[in-house]
């Protein structure tokens, strides 16, 4: 009886993943970015119109 009890209990298994997490952040800090700047330079252009 304390073999079968002792064959059901639960394992659990903490394995590394084999290949390297990867988080890409990088495209909505440049859309973020470049929305900063394109709002700045119509500012820029409405501001001083002789500029360019």
């Amino acid at each position: 009886m304390a073999v079968a009890i002792q064959a059901c209990t639960p394992t659990v298994q903490v394995a590394a993943p084999k290949e390297p997490i990867t988080i890409n952040l990088n495209i909505k800090l440049d859309a973020d970015v470049r929305v900063r700047l394109e709002e700045k330079a119509k500012e820029d252009i409405n501001n001083n119109p002789n500029l360019f």
